[in-house]
């Protein structure tokens, strides 16, 4: 089992009210996706994708349900103990720094739901990147479904609360030109709790610029999950399609 290091999404990610709070997220918009993105890549059932920072699996387990063989990668221990439940045939979940190679190499690289650029360093986005090409095998896919800054800038809401499962989450979002950043404090049985979410506030051309340094092509990009192309001024993602 690797070392996890300590970082503010190994401690947040691993915490019970990080699933208490996204609970209710969408599982049909996350299956139409995967719907829309394999049928454009035209992935042959017979593809070996790689499900990067897959949480509990729900992108993983559905990939699976349509009959390819998935490994799904993450670095929270309580995550992927979760998602093993669901292993089977075809289906496993492990433990990994997506900042490292897998010894084994994918026809597709899935890193889904703005999972990329929590890192401490700036340094550390490259050696993903690096390590994705690296476990990409002759033909294989890379993909990233990243935030538009752009339009979570313009659509900042800045202070939020949400009340789930009787837990008042109070919820603060900043945006600097290096990170978007949101903070969660509650209190749950007498006792304060406060945890912070980071993500790099890159741009298209930041991605650019590390792929050509990691030595990536990419192809194309898409707006949305109905892969709509990107439009840096309206659309809600970027979804990053390489090689």
């Amino acid at each position: 089992m690797q070392e996890i290091p300590e970082s503010w999404y190994t401690s947040w990610f691993d915490s019970p009210y990080y699933h208490i709070l996204y609970k209710d997220r969408d599982y049909s918009e996350a299956a139409a996706f995967m719907d829309n993105l394999t049928a454009a890549l035209d992935l042959p059932k017979t593809s070996h994708i790689l499900d990067l920072a897959c949480g509990r699996g729900r992108h993983s387990i559905y990939l699976a349900g349509l009959g390819y063989q998935v490994t799904g990668a993450d670095l929270s221990p309580k995550s992927i103990a979760a998602a093993k439940k669901h292993e089977r045939p075809g289906l496993r979940f492990v433990i990994h720094d997506m900042c490292l190679p897998f010894l084994e190499s994918f026809d597709a690289i899935f890193n889904l739901f703005t999972s990329f650029g929590y890192f401490e360093s700036a340094n550390d986005n490259l050696r993903a990147i690096r390590a994705i090409r690296q476990n990409l095998a002759p033909g294989g896919i890379g993909v990233i479904d990243f935030l538009n800054v752009n339009h979570v800038a313009k659509h900042l809401v800045a202070d939020e609360e949400k009340t789930v499962d009787g837990i008042r989450f109070k919820i603060n979002r900043k945006i600097d030109e290096k990170f978007i950043t949101k903070t969660i404090s509650f209190t749950d049985d007498g006792k304060e709790y406060s945890f912070a979410e980071r993500v790099s506030a890159m741009d298209l051309d930041q991605f650019k610029a590390y792929f050509e340094i990691a030595g990536v092509e990419l192809i194309t990009t898409y707006g949305n999950y109905q892969l709509d192309l990107y439009d840096p001024n309206t659309s809600e993602r970027l979804i990053l399609i390489f090689k």
